[in-house]
């Protein structure tokens, strides 16, 4: 089960791989900083077990790629105190409960220490409580506010990131969900398109207009992969799905696809395989824990923080 600190599930951990010997050898990752704070990812949708196992396995991705990082889940629209899924307003309150307390040890310290020492304060003593990450493919005004709410109802210092997209990382894990539904074809080195089922890509995302702005971005990388079209489309704006299917169809397409520019619990999971039967089209899977996702969670916190990432060198501030 989880609790304000992070999960506790007992679901595998992914961890860092060992470094292997040899002149080839892969550069050990950057570690977290010593009291950097720690990242909460924001989960929408209704809390279920499917949710947890995925918003765990995108902490994980993100933990293997930066050792030592603490990192929460915190969902946006749990209601009450439900064991296993903690609210973000619990999550952020015991993160202020934390910060609060490393701050009286550092004013404590500083107290203790000699007046006249030129020592400095302790890295993150003055920094957030934690860095709110939204598990959102893109922007969904609704979701923000209720994230926001919670942010500012905490009564202390957070910083609140982007959405996930758009993003290169993000037209790559949607040309991997149509490969693996065999809807586009992708070569092992570089996955780039040999040859596609789908000549007509319809992408699909929620959270109105500005969603739908974009993951026409989005698309646009997509299409550039695959060769082919791309119109974005609301899923939850009646009929949107299916006007963008006939457009496609009316300048030439025949066989369509359509890809969830989702990750998972911001929709019904019905949602997408309703949408593209009334469109005609062939549904392939919204991203979901795609490694690229674990990726863009950590770097919208380490480029907050400026923390960097390469595996050459020790992160920095």
């Amino acid at each position: 089960m989880s609790s304000p600190t992070g999960p506790a599930s007992g679901l595998p951990v992914r961890m860092p791989r060992p470094r292997q010997p040899g002149r080839h050898r892969r550069p050990e990752p950057a570690s977290a900083p010593a009291g950097a704070p720690p990242l909460v990812l924001a989960v929408p949708g209704a809390p279920d077990p499917a949710t947890r196992r995925l918003a765990e396995e995108i902490l994980s991705i993100a933990r293997s790629e930066l050792p030592g990082l603490d990192a929460r889940i915190g969902y946006v629209d749990a209601q009450g105190d439900a064991e296993g899924y903690p609210a973000l307003d619990a999550v952020l309150g015991f993160a202020a409960s934390q910060h609060a307390a490393r701050a009286e040890q550092a004013r404590q310290a500083a107290l203790a220490a000699d007046s006249d020492s030129d020592a400095p304060a302790p890295t993150w003593a003055d920094g957030p409580a934690a860095v709110v990450v939204p598990l959102l493919a893109g922007p969904d005004s609704a979701v923000s506010r209720r994230i926001r709410q919670s942010v500012v109802s905490s009564g202390s210092a957070f910083e609140l990131t982007d959405t996930l997209g758009p993003h290169p990382l993000l037209a790559e894990a949607l040309h991997v969900r149509l490969s693996e539904a065999g809807l586009a074809r992708a070569d092992r080195a570089r996955l780039f398109t040999v040859a596609t089922a789908a000549d007509g890509i319809v992408l699909a995302t929620v959270g109105g207009a500005e969603a739908v702005q974009a993951a026409g971005i989005t698309g646009m990388l997509l299409s550039a992969r695959l060769a082919v079209p791309v119109l974005a489309a609301a899923l939850d704006e009646e009929g949107a799905v299916t006007r963008a299917a006939e457009q496609l169809r009316s300048s030439g397409s025949r066989s369509l696809a359509l890809a969830p520019c989702l990750i998972g619990p911001e929709a019904d999971e019905a949602l997408p395989s309703m949408a593209a039967k009334e469109a005609g089209c062939t549904a392939a899977e919204p991203l979901g824990a795609y490694p690229a996702i674990g990726k863009l969670v950590l770097a919208h916190y380490a480029t907050l923080l400026g923390i960097t990432l390469s595996p050459q060198g020790a992160p920095g501030r």
